[in-house]
């Protein structure tokens, strides 16, 4: 059973940076596709990016493009958001979740949370002066 761990939230100040990391467990994270989401207190869990099992095809909410930047180390399994230039919209639990490989296509181009299959606990990013 594959197991999702966030970790790297925190407290940060406009303008400011984090990276987040999701550690996988029990499977090999080659053969999922992951994707970043976050909920605000009140609002939908809505998409931040998603990303292929091999790493090639990634795809950003209009809101993060230009300031995240999803990556992925299948050897270390572990994919990484690095949130440049924060603002306190972006305040929100950070979750990371997997679906299987053979949906690549359709869940990197989507990246809707229906389509993920596990998840993690979350890590709470807060961007506050």
């Amino acid at each position: 059973q594959l197991q999702l761990v966030e970790s790297g939230g925190g407290l940060v100040q406009p303008g400011g940076s984090l990276r987040l990391s999701c550690a996988a467990s029990g499977r090999a994270l080659d053969y999922y596709a992951i994707g970043w989401f976050r909920q605000a207190p009140g609002k939908e869990r809505e998409g931040v990016s998603c990303i292929s099992s091999s790493g090639t095809s990634t795809n950003y909410a209009d809101s993060v493009k230009g300031r995240f930047i999803v990556s992925r180390d299948n050897a270390k399994n572990t994919v990484y958001l690095q949130m440049n230039s924060l603002r306190p919209e972006d305040t929100a639990m950070y979750y990371c979740a997997a679906e299987p490989r053979h949906r690549d296509t359709i869940v990197v181009v989507t990246c809707t949370h229906g389509d993920f299959e596990f998840w993690g606990q979350g890590t709470q990013v807060t961007v506050s002066s």
